[in-house]
């Protein structure tokens, strides 16, 4: 095949009009290329993919900027704990709930605190959170509710239910963004013997620059004074300001009203739920709470003393990162690396100061300032070989025994109560402690509730069974419990709650109430961080991982594998630490250290013995009274019997056979008082301390029982009576 010479390519020149010529000779090219079997050029090039660049260094680095944290958490605000508008109604009343008692113990006020949620819309809500606390300084008024990460919090170590300065700003931010309305703050720092106004601000966050905006006041907010005029003004703009529980006017506190998109359900994950647990972990304050059906519910305080103020504590060598090292070594303004060391940490004295250094080969007078990467890692490493006794305890106010089990009792029906606090423990150098308590017996909330009151929930459900919407909307009922309630009322398990006739759910309920649901009833579980109700991501969080690989069986109650125990059993887990480990930003669930499994654990331990020394108790006592009763029923014909046989005194004989069945059967008669120990024979049998007992009110013997025995005794005195007549 001849080859064709490779040709030159055209060199441009200035454009002009093509001739006939130059026509002719650019066919005979595409002529000559098709006879060789080539694509045109103009194919070629059509062919080749372009080679124009889609953007440069320069132009993606003009569209590079920061990031501002409010804009982050706007697109993710699913992180903080807004997801759903239920969650985020449960989430908005927390945070600010949170927030007043953190304000009012450390002010060694006793709390106070007042919630009104009201609809003003499909699927919108406005809540109103007010306490009695200490007010807060006008200056700082919106950079606390405009601002992220903004707060005192966050770089102390002392216990504290907030910790991060996100929540009440970010829920201020989630209002703002599904409403459009802003967060609208009333405070007061007034005192004894002044009056000073209320300051009011109507502001909502610059995404862009994380920084608040205020909309009232010409950007300065306003000053409101204190009467009708006062009042009126609040009432115009849609905000309350609550009265002292004496009936007086309040001078001090904060009101924080946000308008939100939301769902209002009851049950469990629900706002009523949220401050019912709030009740039993914190006995010190006095909850108000009104629903938005205009339902009001008052939780008054058990304990009339605040729990210990926890101090501030600096951080420990075991709980620090080179990282962390090195940036307290630039910024420190100590002189000498031994003051460094003594001024920087918790428990690090003189002498342990100059053991470090000396491991470290390091002088003891060296500036700090001037220590490199290699000595820092070289000091990073002799800190963590030191033996460095736990940092102070004093940081953490634990909820204690009797307040655990005076708030338990408060709010969750019951037989048993028992509870204990373990020993202080550190995890990455953070104290910690863990509480435990449980309750035992008592009725599920299902039995309790009105007709009412199911109506409304069965209203609100999005459940889409009514198997699902009973194990949902009730605690401890599981899927055993509801599957004996849908038969007793001849339901199926696919019913659609939504769809339930009046006398269908009238049905439901007379179900409800009728049923024993001990034996399919599931463990209730409690689960507080920093005397705070955890509501969600149980099956992510430490405690509840704890509760199912602990072994219930060994403590009386009924368990399968991987799962939560049945019975008719409240637990409450709480832990308390300068820096509670949660798995987001949410505050959700406790992540699950070694440390803090191992004292859960514990803790759940010391509790269940105690319990299965209750539980077999009173099945010692149930079975004993179970087997007087067959003694009664039995005594009278017995009696009678040996009256005809040998002539002996029946009432004689009946009440000696009386007395011998009543000393056989003598434990059914153990009587114990409200610490757990046998009354009549307090030598034997003793729970210990931290227990609490409610007296139950039963006879000694069963009615039927004695009823029996006096109708067979009388049966055969007539017999008798018979007999001799003859």
């Amino acid at each position: 095949m001849k080859r064709t010479p490779a040709k030159s390519p055209p060199v441009r020149t200035a454009a002009k009009k093509p001739t006939e010529a130059d026509e002719a000779d650019e066919v005979a090219v595409i002529d000559e290329a098709e006879t060789n079997g080539e694509a045109p050029a103009a194919e070629k090039a059509a062919s080749r993919p372009s080679t124009k660049r889609r953007a440069t260094a320069e132009s993606m680095a003009a569209g590079q900027r920061d990031i501002s944290v409010s804009e982050f958490f706007a697109k993710n605000r699913h992180l903080l704990g807004f997801d759903n508008p239920r969650k985020a109604l449960l989430t908005t009343v927390k945070e600010a709930v949170d927030n007043s008692l953190d304000a009012c113990e450390e002010a060694g006020i006793l709390p106070e605190v007042w919630v009104h949620i009201e609809m003003t819309g499909e699927n919108r809500y406005k809540v109103g959170i007010q306490d009695n606390g200490p007010g807060i300084v006008k200056a700082q008024i919106p950079n606390i509710f405009g601002k992220l990460l903004y707060g005192s919090k966050f770089h102390r170590l002392r216990m504290s239910r907030g910790q991060q300065g996100i929540g009440i700003s970010a829920a201020g931010m989630y209002g703002v963004l599904t409403t459009g309305k802003p967060v609208k703050i009333v405070s007061c720092i007034g005192k004894k013997g002044k009056s000073h106004d209320l300051h009011y601000f109507e502001l909502q966050i610059d995404t862009r620059k994380n920084k608040p905006e205020i909309l009232n006041g010409k950007g300065e907010g306003e000053d409101i004074p204190f009467g009708a005029d006062g009042d009126k003004f609040l009432a115009k703009h849609g905000v309350e300001w609550k009265a002292a529980k004496d009936g007086t006017v309040a001078h001090n506190g904060t009101s924080v009203t946000i308008e939100l998109e939301a769902k209002y359900q009851r049950g469990r994950g629900s706002v009523d739920e949220y401050l019912e647990q709030t009740a039993i972990a914190n006995p010190h304050v006095t909850l108000h709470y009104k629903d938005p059906d205009g339902k009001e519910y008052h939780y008054d305080r058990a304990a009339e003393q605040l729990p210990p103020e926890p101090k501030e504590i600096l951080p420990h060598p075991y709980g620090i990162e080179l990282g962390n090292l090195v940036t307290m070594l630039q910024a420190t303004k100590a002189p000498t690396l031994s003051q460094f060391l003594t001024s920087s940490f918790s428990r690090v004295s003189s002498s342990k100061a100059s053991d470090v250094c000396e491991a470290a080969k390091l002088s003891t007078r060296a500036n700090p300032a001037r220590i490199g990467r290699h000595d820092g890692e070289l000091l990073y490493q002799s800190l963590q070989k030191a033996k460095i006794p736990p940092p102070a305890t004093d940081c953490i106010s634990p909820i204690g025994v009797p307040l655990l089990l005076k708030g338990l009792h408060h709010v969750v029906p019951a037989e048993f109560y028992v509870a204990d606090t373990r020993p202080p423990t550190v995890y990455r150098g953070n104290p910690f402690v863990i509480e435990t308590a449980l309750a035992y017996g008592g009725s599920s909330a299902a039995v309790k509730i009105s007709l009412e009151a199911l109506t409304e929930m069965l209203g609100e459900t999005d459940a889409r069974t009514l198997r699902q919407f009973l194990i949902n909307g009730f605690n401890g009922i599981g899927g055993d419990a509801a599957d004996k309630i849908l038969t007793e009322a001849e339901f199926g398990n696919r019913t659609s709650p939504s769809k339930l006739k009046p006398a269908e759910i009238a049905k439901l309920h007379a179900a409800m109430r009728n049923v024993n649901l001990e034996e399919g009833q599931t463990m209730n579980v409690l689960r507080y961080a920093n005397r705070v109700p955890l509501q969600f991501q149980p099956g992510a969080c430490a405690i509840t991982q704890s509760i199912m690989g602990t072994n219930w069986r060994a403590y009386g109650l009924s368990q399968s594998r991987g799962g939560l125990p049945s019975g008719p059993v409240t637990i409450m887990v709480h832990i308390a630490s300068v820096w509670v480990p949660f798995t987001s930003e949410s505050k959700e669930a406790v992540a699950s250290y070694p440390e803090i499994q191992k004292e859960i654990r514990l803790g759940l331990q010391a509790v269940g013995r105690k319990l299965a020394m209750f539980v077999r108790k009173r099945m010692k006592v149930k079975q004993e009274g179970e087997r007087r009763n067959v003694f009664l029923r039995y005594l009278g014909e017995v009696a009678g019997a040996v009256n005809e046989i040998n002539g002996r005194d029946k009432k004689k004989l009946y009440d000696m056979l009386l007395k011998v069945a009543k000393r056989k059967t003598e434990q059914a008669d153990i009587k114990l008082d409200d610490q757990g120990r046998v009354i009549k024979r307090a030598e034997e049998d003793e729970y210990g301390d931290n227990v609490l007992i409610v007296k139950q009110d039963e006879p000694e013997t069963p009615p039927a029982a004695t009823e029996a025995a006096a109708a067979g005794l009388k049966k055969t005195k007539e017999k008798g009576t018979g007999k001799a007549g003859r």
